[in-house]
């Protein structure tokens, strides 16, 4: 699933780091770009990439993606099962209403998986952004070369917007996923059940509502000793999450910070749908399977 997105995840990243306005006249000059490539929707951006780049070059930065995913889903959803059995053994008979519980559960999880597969991320970005000319030659080049010139701290470039987002959209994906589920779960829905669909939805208005701090995070991602050498070269420098957002407004409007939010909603929805109807699935096998160990 994972491999068979990313070049959506290339895309949508090549279009958050796009900082130059469409709709000013300018932004069509060649020479008030600095080498900046326009990136016009996600067929176009595709195309470019193909001509100019191969078909490699839609799978770039899938390494450290794949394993970020692997990790994060096993840390996330690790992690909100035991939140969630917590909450409920702290108070017991006074217990959380589910949407309650399912936010605190879900923003924990999500803060978690985060902060321990940043690294990760940041190198996901770095090589989705990079154009024809090599940046990092390999993954392990790659960390080495962050670790001498930018230290311990370079991996963890703009974990604050990360941490900033991933808290309030997990929060509100499993509070909005919960409260869906007990409505429709039960439903004959598309995939065959009404959880895929309680996924979909939660996720689109989950990722819409935080979708700012996800492009305030790729922009910072790149900031270094790099910054101008990725496929975009005309990248300010930021420092911040809030300073970085004042910028991308005043810059390029509203609008900037909403760069990608399509083609990041139409590679969201589909996997947070498997992996809800995944996830319920495995979590049902798990307590059949402790059921019939109590009855033995």
């Amino acid at each position: 699933m994972r491999f068979v997105i990313a070049p959506l995840d290339v895309v949508k990243i090549r279009l958050q780091l796009q900082t130059h306005s469409l709709s000013d006249p300018l932004s069509h000059d060649p020479t008030k770009l600095q080498g900046s490539p326009i990136y016009k929707g996600t067929l176009p951006t595709i195309k470019r990439i193909f001509r100019e780049e191969g078909i490699t070059g839609l799978w770039k930065g899938n390494v450290p993606a794949e394993l970020m995913y692997v990790s994060y889903s096993a840390i996330q959803f690790t992690t909100y099962r035991t939140v969630s059995m917590g909450l409920q053994k702290a108070f017991e008979d006074h217990r959380l209403p589910a949407a309650a519980e399912s936010f605190i559960a879900g923003a924990s999880a999500g803060a978690v998986a985060t902060t321990a597969t940043y690294p990760l991320d940041l190198l996901r970005t770095r090589f989705a952004a990079q154009g024809t000319e090599k940046v990092y030659k390999s993954l392990r080049a790659s960390i080495r070369e962050i670790a001498v010139n930018e230290g311990p701290r370079g991996f963890f470039q703009g974990l604050g917007a990360g941490v900033g987002q991933i808290i309030p959209y997990m929060g509100m994906f499993f509070a909005t996923y919960e409260t869906l589920r007990l409505q429709i779960g039960n439903l004959e829905l598309p995939f065959g059940s009404g959880e895929a669909t309680a996924g979909v939805i939660a996720s689109v208005i989950a990722k819409t509502g935080v979708f700012p701090f996800d492009l305030v995070r790729k922009r910072l991602q790149v900031q270094g000793p790099t910054r101008q050498r990725y496929v975009h070269r005309n990248i300010p420098e930021y420092k911040g999450v809030f300073k970085t957002m004042q910028s991308i407004i005043k810059n390029e409007g509203k609008r900037g910070l909403y760069r990608g939010l399509t083609v990041s909603l139409f590679k969201a929805a589909p996997a947070s749908a498997v992996t809800m109807w995944t996830y319920e699935r495995v979590l049902r096998l798990l307590m059949s399977m402790e059921e019939e160990k109590l009855k033995v």
